[in-house]
């Protein structure tokens, strides 16, 4: 978790100083910005017009420049009207000819715990704006902020004055999760959701991107797993397309996380490499067998043969393909869901349990001859929380160096965040029960009786769907004992799984309920007496939703137009949130 930075003290225009020392007060609209800010000072309302020959002064940068350029011109031609009017007395003695971006070290790279705080100042009887970041990214995080606060139609645009904003997140990762092997999505939908993240201040994009039932990433030293594993020749992810996703994301502050997920989840290889895989192409859950007999949890079966020497001959030229081709300093090795019905249709394997070994020590082979190479590239591994969790089959610690490996929850919500980061590990949050995005839309199996049934979430597994007030209102590190444990919470990640998404709903499965995540992670959920502050943001929300669809982004709406139009009517003065 991270608190503010001491950056501040850095010597400043005295007119910093000036605003500085006002007085706290709310924000009040036409300004409207998503996440909010972790302190803003406007006490005297008051606004200016925008100079027809504005500018961005900023020093040359390989993806700080990019991000001017893409600002500048979004600020001239976005034409954002407010949807309420507001009183704003607007200066007209002069206008703001430029916005000066000053930061202090270039050097710093796009990892996790990047300083991405910055100081921003408009003050009163100045021609220049001034944004002041540590680094290109917290650069890249004010030039948003400054662009939420403009409205009006170009060439007349306003903007406050006399305001100053000192921001910077709680917590360090903050992502969005998508899976693409389930179905495809293309590059432009990628880059759409990357350009979003960053407008929400979002900056992980965690691609999961293969499964079992598909291989969609091109690899130089395996080709044949997406040219016999992938769902059809026009959908695969070539090294180009790797490129340009991750330069997008760079220029957009956002990291590019990788998850080849092993050793289950991995029937898509078998396309390619059968020899490698077990149980492929087997039917999931066959008939007569319990569901403790089941060959994977879901259709799509395969899990990679820890005994098979190939397998790693494969999975280690995989490593290094994307090593090569995503500069991340992560690498996510997936982990989760091994199945014991899998690996026991394997004839090798079987004589290996009848032997005295066990189906963990399998897995702890795998780890022990993967990871070690992960680390020898100068990554961090992540895997899902079950290789330290699972009841059937889990690894021992010592399998699990502390200092090399972060661990994902996605079950039991704060129970298992507890249990991670007691073990000593630190953890990104996915709680199903909460972030889920794929939750409450049913299910996919074409004769599953469960949807016949009362109380059964339509076929969902994890029902009912995930309210963006549910995730909002989600404390990530809530019941942990002290400081040390909340700081082994790096931050949080939504997830869209794919079996029921693609392109066509991306958008909207996605937005605004991410947008909650966002300022839940960036600046809280609580306000400044400590209280939820979901009924106060909902409005903000509804406005940033609407902007954002301004923007390109198909974000749903979360309420009726009408409601806006009638400030405080859709609210509720019965059963409201209580005080927490």
């Amino acid at each position: 978790m991270l608190t503010l930075s001491k950056f501040h003290v850095i010597l400043i225009p005295i007119l910093f100083f000036i605003t500085l020392l006002l007085p706290l007060f709310s924000i009040a609209l036409p300004i409207n910005i998503w996440p909010k800010p972790r302190f803003l000072s406007w006490p005297q309302h008051k606004a200016i017009a925008l100079s027809p020959n504005f500018t961005i002064l900023a020093p040359e940068h390989q993806y700080l420049s990019a991000s001017v350029t893409r600002y500048h011109n979004l600020i001239r031609s976005e034409n954002y009207s407010p949807l309420i009017s507001y009183p704003v007395k607007l200066m007209k003695r002069y206008t703001l000819r430029n916005l000066v971006v000053t930061v202090t070290d270039f050097s710093l790279p796009l990892h996790h715990g990047v300083d991405e705080s910055y100081n921003l100042s408009i003050p009163i009887g100045s021609f220049s704006a001034h944004l002041l970041a540590h680094s290109a990214w917290g650069a890249m995080r004010g030039l948003e902020t400054f662009s939420q606060m403009i409205w009006g139609t170009s060439p007349d645009l306003c903007l406050p004055v006399g305001i100053y904003i000192q921001d910077s997140p709680l917590f360090g990762h903050r992502g969005v999760l998508l899976d693409t092997s389930r179905n495809y999505y293309g590059v432009d939908d990628i880059m759409r959701t990357i350009k979003a993240m960053s407008a929400n201040k979002l900056n992980v994009f965690h691609w999961h991107i293969t499964d079992s039932q598909s291989f969609p990433l091109v690899l130089p030293s395996e080709p044949s797993l997406a040219a016999k594993g992938s769902l059809g020749p026009d959908m695969v992810y070539t090294p180009e397309d790797v490129s340009k996703i991750v330069q997008y994301g760079f220029e957009h502050g956002v990291r590019v996380l990788p998850e080849i997920d092993t050793p289950g989840h991995t029937g898509s290889w078998g396309e390619a490499y059968p020899e490698i895989v077990t149980c492929a192409n087997m039917f999931w859950w066959p008939a007569g067998k319990s569901w403790e007999e089941r060959l994977a949890s879901e259709p799509g079966t395969g899990q990679l043969n820890p005994l098979s020497p190939k397998t790693y001959e494969v999975v280690k030229n995989v490593i290094q393909d994307i090593v090569n081709q995503f500069p991340e300093s992560f690498f996510h090795g997936g982990g989760d869901e091994v199945i014991p019905g899998c690996w026991k249709t394997d004839p090798a394997i079987n004589s290996f349990l009848s032997s005295g070994g066990t189906l963990s020590q399998l897995l702890e082979k795998y780890i022990n001859s993967t990871l070690p190479y992960i680390v020898s590239q100068n990554r961090t591994v992540v895997y899902w929380e079950d290789v330290l969790l699972d009841a059937q089959i889990k690894a021992d610690p010592s399998v699990l160096p502390k200092e090399h490996t972060i661990l994902q929850t996605w079950n039991n919500g704060p129970e298992n965040t507890k249990r991670i980061v007691a073990a000593g590990y630190r953890v990104i949050v996915s709680s199903s029960e909460f972030y889920y995005l794929d939750c409450g839309h049913g299910g996919f199996l074409g004769n599953d009786s469960i949807y016949d049934q009362k109380e059964s979430g339509g076929g969902s597994w994890c029902a009912p769907f995930k309210t963006w007030q549910s995730i909002y209102n989600y404390d990530i590190a809530d019941g942990l004992l002290n400081e040390e444990e909340r700081k082994l919470v790096l931050g949080g990640e939504v997830a869209l799984w794919s079996e029921q998404a693609d392109s066509t709903v991306l958008d909207s499965r996605l937005w605004p309920r991410a947008s909650a995540l966002a300022e839940s992670l960036w600046s809280g959920n609580r306000d400044e007496r400590g209280v939820k502050r979901c009924g106060e943001a909902v409005d903000r929300l509804n406005l940033w939703r609407y902007r954002m669809v301004k923007r390109g982004i198909g974000a749903e709406p979360i309420q009726p137009l009408w409601c806006l139009k009638n400030p405080g009517m859709c609210n509720t003065v019965h059963g409201a949130l209580q005080d927490q």
